[in-house]
């Protein structure tokens, strides 16, 4: 068994939460953790720069002067990469980045990532994150009892004071129990989870242990 610590808003320890390590896992996963980053991170991008070759940038084909007799270089078309608004030699086209990984693969990586962190003891459950209205200075207040600079917030739903609460304060990001991915739990170093979204988190890392354990 795997306890956690459990804590208010004002920073005080209220007891402790007991996870069943049928739900952690620590003896695999690691390179699945590295390919569900990898894939995220690649996902994330456009892949839509784009530069002109040299027969796509407009001009006349035009030889700029004569080949001898003006004490200059030889050239060719101003089109050429040597010239400024020429062409772009080797540039970046439009490409896709996607990377994909298995279900399988993503689930071991999610819980093997959430074991982790646990097991480094940088999760705790906040008894409840309830806020009146959407005040930057409340979380902020909240933030500062727990002595947290930098960390994911999990919660049960969607709770639109909390969000607007926490937009304008950087390094700290508000999830859910049912759309926090690895990226995340890797990316920051203080997991915040609260009381209400223990059973849907639970059930996350459960189906992924029967998942990652079964045959495929």
């Amino acid at each position: 068994m795997s306890t956690i610590p459990v804590k208010n808003t004002k920073g005080k320890k209220t007891g402790e939460y007991t996870l069943s390590d049928d739900l952690l896992v620590f003896d695999k996963g690691l390179q699945s953790v590295q390919d569900a980053v990898v894939a995220y991170l690649a996902n994330q991008r456009q892949g839509s720069a784009s530069t002109l070759g040299k027969a796509e940038v407009a001009g006349s084909n035009r030889k700029l002067w004569k080949q001898k007799g003006t004490g200059r270089a030889r050239t060719g078309f101003r089109q050429s990469p040597i010239w400024r608004g020429g062409g772009v030699t080797f540039g970046p086209k439009p490409r896709n980045y996607r990377k994909t990984i298995s279900r399988r693969q993503a689930r071991l990586a999610f819980q093997r990532a959430f074991s982790e962190n646990v097991a480094a003891g940088q999760v705790f459950v906040l008894e409840n994150l309830a806020l009146s209205e959407p005040k930057t200075k409340e979380f902020a207040a909240i933030l500062k009892n727990l002595e947290v600079r930098v960390g994911l917030v999990i919660t049960d739903a969607v709770d639109q004071n909390l969000i607007l609460a926490s937009r304008n304060i950087p390094k700290v990001e508000i999830t859910t129990a049912a759309s926090v991915n690895t990226y995340q739990l890797v990316r920051y170093p203080l997991i915040m989870v609260t009381k209400d979204a223990l059973p849907a988190l639970e059930q996350r890392l459960s189906s992924e242990k029967a998942a990652s354990t079964s045959g495929g």
